[in-house]
């Protein structure tokens, strides 16, 4: 009966307060405070309101105060005037309100000069949690980083490094910074922390070979054989990398495989899983270094049998491997006698109808302007699934004057069924279409794609050019 009478600030305070002191959410009490403050909130100081909006957002409950209180402060942005403050909303409300965040970061790429390192930090992690990639601030966070003379903490530099590959935010100068400075305590993380790295390179397609062979010789040294192939197979997923299952596959994502890797697999084989012997040769696939041993083991029926008619994701994602090993086997290891995988399995299986109707903008403007280009739709074929587990966006036979010539009527042996029977004229080649859809990335990046860089090789060695489209 009396809560009016109480100040504003022992208000907010009380408020804070109930819920040590065990009341019900619902009762009598609870509901009288909420409703007081509720009636005062156009009258409390931004501070308290800050505050407010900070308690409330960490109950982990829905409060009838929390819309009302971020609402309050849509409309009272331009009061913001501490830069520890507006990172603390950005960091702990930002993701409720998406239009108090755009107005947070506008205040924020105000304050960039004035906060500290930690602060930066939190403000690109709070940014790279909420998905916002919001360039202008990215770049002026980054600019400052660059400013601090200090050596950066380690928990600094390991969030930022997430937060940039979060985003993919590429900026040459402060990844540079970031991987100088962390190689020093490479050998003092955890396992997790040095997967993690190695991934958030990976995928930021930065390579600092100093770092990534500080971390592969962790990452090779460390783990038990089941752990470091699944890190072998990572990074290479994406571009070459080389250790573990998670990290082997980022290293070789960026192309750098120590020896020990070898060493470590030679004759423990065995140990490992189906699919995670299928990724760790096909990670070695990627990086030109399969053994003949190696490739023996997966195509053989004995293996590649245990995978067939499973329907699951990870068996058809392990199958697609396969073709790509069967291909490396065929056209990059000219040693390697067999076994093969048989032709009946190396049809497409793709469904075309499924693929024509989730094509991108681009892939249906390729799909257009080819035939106007080349003079006719038979002189083109349209998304083509080959036996060496890569697709084509479209294939154009030229003859040695490089006029295109009717596509169907040639011997395909890159298909597992051939429409033509014709062989290719003296001089004719043929042109794999091939697009890229990675705005983000630079050319340099792209290279460094291990799926990328492996398609290209094989079917340069079938005998295509390559013709990218972006």
């Amino acid at each position: 009966s009396q809560i009016s009478q109480v100040w504003n600030t022992p208000l907010v305070q009380l408020l804070q307060s109930l819920p040590a002191l065990g009341l019900p959410r619902d009762g009598r009490q609870v509901r009288s405070v909420e409703q007081e403050v509720l009636w005062r909130l156009r009258r409390l100081p931004l501070r308290q309101l800050v505050h407010l909006a900070e308690h409330l957002a960490g109950q982990g409950q829905d409060s009838p105060l929390l819309p009302e209180v971020l609402r309050k402060l849509e409309l009272r942005w331009t009061e913001l005037d501490g830069a520890r403050t507006v990172v603390t909303l950005m960091a702990k409300v930002g993701h409720l309100s998406p239009a108090l965040m755009e107005r947070l970061e506008d205040k924020a790429l105000e304050l960039a000069e004035q906060l500290a390192p930690e602060e930066l930090c939190r403000v690109a992690l709070a940014l790279a949690l909420q998905q916002r990639r919001c360039v202008p601030l990215l770049r002026a966070l980054s600019y400052h980083l660059l400013q601090k003379p200090a050596e950066l903490p380690l928990p600094v530099l390991t969030d930022l490094l997430f937060a940039y590959s979060k985003l993919s935010f590429q900026q040459p100068q402060v990844l540079h910074r970031l991987s100088v400075e962390l190689q020093p305590h490479v050998s003092s993380l955890s396992p997790a922390q040095v997967s993690r790295c190695a991934r958030s390179f990976a995928s930021l397609r930065w390579l600092s070979r100093p770092l990534a062979e500080a971390i592969a010789q962790v990452a090779v040294r460390a783990p038990p054989l089941s752990q470091l192939c699944h890190q072998f197979p990572v990074g290479i997923g994406s571009f070459p990398t080389a250790f573990g299952p998670t990290q082997s596959l980022q290293l070789a994502r960026l192309g750098v495989l120590p020896a020990q890797v070898h060493e470590r697999l030679q004759g423990q084989e065995q140990q490992l899983d189906v699919h995670l012997l299928t990724d760790v040769v096909w990670s070695l696939c990627v990086l030109q270094q399969p053994q003949a041993l190696h490739l023996h083991q997966v195509l053989s029926p004995e293996f590649h049998t245990r995978l067939q008619g499973d329907p699951s994701p990870r068996a058809q994602s392990s199958w697609l491997k396969l073709l790509h090993i069967n291909a490396t086997a065929r056209l990059e290891a000219p040693g390697y006698q067999g076994p093969f995988l048989p032709p009946e399995a190396l049809g497409g299986n793709r469904d075309k109808a499924k693929a024509k109707a989730k094509a991108t903008p681009l892939q249906r403007g390729l799909w257009e302007a080819l035939p106007g280009a080349l003079g006719g739709h038979d002189l083109v074929r349209y998304d083509v699934s080959t036996v060496y587990g890569w697709d084509m966006d479209a294939e154009v036979v030229l003859d040695s004057d490089n006029k295109p010539l009717p596509v169907r009527d040639f011997t395909a042996p890159h298909l597992s069924h051939s429409e033509g029977t014709k062989p290719l004229p003296p001089g004719a080649r043929r042109v794999a279409v091939l697009r890229w859809e990675l705005p983000q990335f630079s050319s340099r990046g792209r290279e460094l794609l291990g799926r990328g860089s492996m398609a290209r090789r094989h079917l340069r060695a079938a005998g295509f050019l390559l013709a990218e489209v972006s």
